[in-house]
């Protein structure tokens, strides 16, 4: 197993079969090589960097019926909210003067926010704040919309596609196509965005097969990110009654990651640190270089519960920053508030 992980760390590329023997056969003093040589690369190239984006729930409104996700369209119980455009912008303010250069706005797909919309948001921030970069991440829209964001001023789009096997796509996600979210990704590519992809480990009937296919569509596609996190269910979804997703294989997956595309900028997520209280911290010591602390008003964090078990902050303020910030420091890596650029892209 160490000579094809001195491959990987060689050439950041591995054959399907090697990444699936690889997979296959990981004990842990294999895994434990791994992740040194993950470390390496992400030392050599963004050395102990932790960038601080902060992110701002939008909306829980979504048209979409994803199984597992606790703001589908279906699930009744959900107590639904969308920021104005007023306290999106506010919460900018306030994130900049905390120090935050790039702010993530996620939310579900909610037909509210219309290009109209946004580009005013983009605009007015940017017209506030030339040094910031605005991450979007607001689910599958058409390639005109995309390049209208971005001619507005957005920077980056975060899209996860799920899984690249397309069974266990169609069957988590009625009503979507599989075709249409890689095509997405591609357009966001081509007109260009800072590209974020990313999977979930631990769907129903997920094997190191789907995982092999995961990498491949990671390592071809070269997004600027690339989000992995465990699956976490939430109650009142189709998919409540299900396991966690495994720590370790995430683990695995962001190390595996990192040396397929050594530049790539890979979140410690929320649910990696939900499931496991030094989660982002063992992301960090694999290759993870991102975390999202959020800005969302506090009043609307828990109605935004993808899953349950979602750890809240009570005040994202200058002490709290602080707070992350000293723990970060604390495991021997350095907290970043800049814009964190991927270090190969340029903006067209």
């Amino acid at each position: 197993m160490k000579k094809i992980i001195d491959k990987l760390y060689n050439e950041n590329n591995l054959s399907d079969k090697e990444l699936l023997t690889l997979l296959n056969n990981l004990n842990e003093e294999n895994k434990n090589y791994l992740f040194e040589k993950s470390y390496m690369t992400r030392m050599k190239s963004y050395g102990n960097t932790v960038f601080l984006r902060g992110l701002i729930e939008v909306s829980n409104f979504c048209k979409k019926d994803c199984m597992y996700c606790g703001i589908r369209n279906s699930n009744k119980n959900a107590n639904r909210y969308r920021l104005t455009e007023e306290e999106l912008i506010n919460c900018c303010i306030r994130g900049y003067s905390l120090g935050y250069r790039t702010f993530v706005m996620q939310g579900g797909e909610d037909a509210y926010f219309t290009d109209e919309i946004l580009c005013r948001v983009i605009r007015t921030i940017k017209g506030k704040f030339e040094d910031c970069a605005i991450t979007l991440s607001l689910g599958e829209r058409s390639r005109d919309s995309y390049k209208t964001l971005y001619d507005a001023g957005a920077d980056r789009y975060l899209l996860r596609h799920e899984t690249a096997t397309r069974e266990i796509y169609e069957s988590v996600h009625p009503n979507m196509s599989f075709e249409n979210r890689r095509q997405c990704l591609n357009d966001l590519k081509e007109i260009g965005y800072q590209t974020g992809a990313g999977f979930l480990i631990g769907l129903p009937n997920q094997t190191n097969e789907d995982f092999v296919k995961d990498l491949r569509f990671i390592k071809e596609l070269k997004p600027e990110m690339v989000g992995i996190g465990p699956f976490i269910p939430q109650k009142d979804t189709p998919m409540g009654h299900l396991e966690n997703g495994n720590v370790e294989i995430v683990l695995v997956m962001l190390s595996i990651v990192r040396l397929l595309l050594p530049e790539v900028l890979l979140p410690a997520t929320t649910a990696l640190g939900t499931l496991d209280p030094e989660g982002r911290e063992k992301g960090f010591r694999v290759g993870a270089n991102v975390i999202m602390p959020n800005l969302s008003p506090f009043e609307n964090r828990k109605k935004y519960s993808l899953y349950d078990g979602k750890k809240f902050v009570q005040d994202e303020s200058a002490e709290e920053l602080k707070n992350i910030i000293k723990k970060i420091d604390s495991v021997g890596f350095n907290a970043v508030m800049n814009r964190g650029d991927n270090i190969i892209w340029k903006r067209k």
